[in-house]
């Protein structure tokens, strides 16, 4: 798995998790949700993504093009 595909996947589990956590818990797990999709948009625009650096040094390969 490239680091791409793992930020990408990182984030589809966390909103799941939201989600749930939203159904079962409390509504304002909704925040959660919020910050993981404005995390996203301003990483597409700027290219800056603290999961990406996570993962990188937790020795996930590059080869992706959005996280250099």
């Amino acid at each position: 798995m490239n680091l791409d595909r793992a930020v990408l996947a990182f984030a589809g589990v966390m909103i799941l998790a939201s989600v749930a956590l939203v159904y079962f818990v409390s509504p304002w797990w909704l925040l959660l949700t919020a910050f993981v999709g404005l995390n996203l948009l301003q990483s597409s625009v700027t290219g800056f993504c603290p999961a990406a650096i996570v993962f990188r040094k937790l020795g996930v390969a590059g080869g992706g093009c959005a996280f250099k």
